[in-house]
């Protein structure tokens, strides 16, 4: 079993980039089964929900093959029509595979989703968004089957609620399907943006994605074509944060900041200097954070709900009383209880979280309970005093890739370990031997030892241009 121990107080400092989107990956490798040719996907991070994307698309009959963080997928030859219980179990949004399946296909066959327990995620839009297009549907057991004898057919579609998913279920399914789709209420999240980027290079016809109406005038084949995945706006924001809690310096370079423009308000609400310039945000921290007084999450272009759990973390520390609205998933707390054990001070009452600013955090052994919670214990253990040793590491692999090498980039003292008896062992002897060597000593020439927790200690890596 992995872990990731974390050594606190230590502040951050430097340059990073950011890997590209998970949630901008994962439909576009969906909507490559929709193609009749061979697609090359740039920039496509190393996650777990990323390769279980590539699973399922092997399954299907497709060829896919990896170099670094380029994903080919040959699906001229794809020729099944199911994802199986395992593989669909491996990761929630493996439903938005749905529209690609049924639109090339016209069959699918497929179960409920799993991934993160962080609320329900009813995918009854899904269903009667399909349906809509001409679909036939049949449930038995939670299993669902999919037939569209004669194709798809383009309709007008209203979504109740902004839902991303589902929003590019039906994008990929009215790209081949008969005549015209008008798609209000649409969501208009950047990773939408990126999805018909993709689609209209393999010459499909749709305008207005990244607004509340998109429409998709239907076409006959698509080709393949090549392209690059934008950055991840959430993986950004939280390593923002990582730095704000640690009263760092940091650059992150290669993102796009407007995708960020709802965190920024709330990081310089919190007493972060922010300089923004084409492709790269730099963070300077105060030596003692700022209470945020509300933030709500919302869909895009409002605070996302994937930053919530993190900016928890960070706010912890904060000097007062920040309130933080959860607007989009009913059980997104999970982590809460965890950063109480830290020594925060934390109250939910159902959608609302009360978080009254301490001191100092101090080390525990924690669990991630989700994958934006995960990282949230992450965030915990930069600022604890002491050691923090976080297991449930899978959660966190799910949409960060090799988070513990990007903050050791920028001088955390973090590692992943496999034994973590063995390392403790190492780690103890290692201060053991420094204790000796610098001994400090009262006025009775004893040793001793503070109790107090230790101011953050400066590290030699500067940020380039923060």
């Amino acid at each position: 079993m992995e872990n990731i121990v974390i050594h606190g107080q230590k502040r951050l400092n430097g340059e990073i980039e950011v890997h590209g989107s998970k949630n901008s990956a994962l439909p576009i490798l969906a909507a490559t089964a929709l193609v009749n040719g061979v697609s090359e996907i740039h920039n496509c991070p190393r996650l777990s929900d990323v390769e279980a994307a590539i699973k399922i698309l092997a399954h299907l009959g497709c060829r896919v093959s990896r170099t670094d963080h380029t994903v080919t997928v040959d699906a001229s030859g794809m020729n099944g029509c199911e994802i199986p219980d395992a593989l669909m179990r491996e990761m929630r949004s493996s439903v938005v595979f749905l529209g690609a399946i049924l639109g090339r296909a016209k069959e699918a066959k497929l179960s409920t989703p799993g991934g993160c327990e962080i609320g329900l995620r009813p995918i009854d839009l899904h269903l009667s968004a399909m349906e809509q297009l001409g679909a036939m549907l049949k449930e038995d057991a939670g299993k669902l089957q999919f037939t569209a004898p004669d194709g798809l057919t383009g309709a007008r579609i209203t979504l109740t609620f902004p839902s991303v998913g589902a929003t590019e279920n039906i994008i990929i399914a009215a790209a081949t399907a008969k005549g015209r789709t008008v798609l209000t209420n649409a969501a208009r999240e950047p990773e939408i943006s990126d999805l018909a980027d993709f689609l209209n290079a393999c010459g499909a016809r749709i305008h207005g994605a990244g607004d509340s109406t998109v429409v998709i005038d239907g076409v006959e084949t698509l080709h393949g074509t090549s392209h690059t995945v934008i950055p991840d706006r959430i993986a950004a924001s939280t390593y923002l944060l990582a730095g704000a809690v640690t009263q760092g310096r940091i650059c992150v370079r290669d993102i796009i900041p407007a995708h960020l423009g709802a965190l920024l308000p709330v990081l310089k609400e919190a007493g972060c200097d922010l300089r923004c310039s084409g492709r790269w945000i730099c963070l300077s921290a105060p030596p003692r954070l700022h209470r945020v007084k509300m933030t709500r999450t919302m869909p895009y272009p409002g605070f996302p709900t994937d930053v919530q759990a993190p900016l928890s973390a960070m706010l912890t520390v904060a000097d007062g009383t920040s309130v933080i609205v959860e607007n989009i998933f009913e059980s997104r707390y999970k982590h809460a209880g965890e950063l109480v054990r830290f020594g925060a001070k934390i109250s939910v009452e159902g959608r609302t979280e009360v978080i009254e600013g301490v001191p100092y955090l101090t080390g525990v052994h924690t669990t991630a309970p989700d994958l934006r919670g995960g990282f949230a214990l992450m965030i915990a253990g930069l600022a604890a005093h002491g050691e923090t040793v976080l297991s449930g590491v899978e959660h966190i692999d799910r949409g960060y890739e090799a988070p513990e090498a990007v903050l050791a980039s920028l001088g955390a003292d973090v590692k992943r370990v496999q034994d973590y008896g063995r390392e403790k062992q190492a780690y103890e002897q290692k201060c053991e031997q420094a204790d000796n060597d610098n001994p400090t000593e009262s006025a009775d020439g004893k040793h001793t030892v503070s109790t107090a927790p230790p101011e953050y200690i400066e590290t030699d890596n500067t940020a380039h241009g923060a």
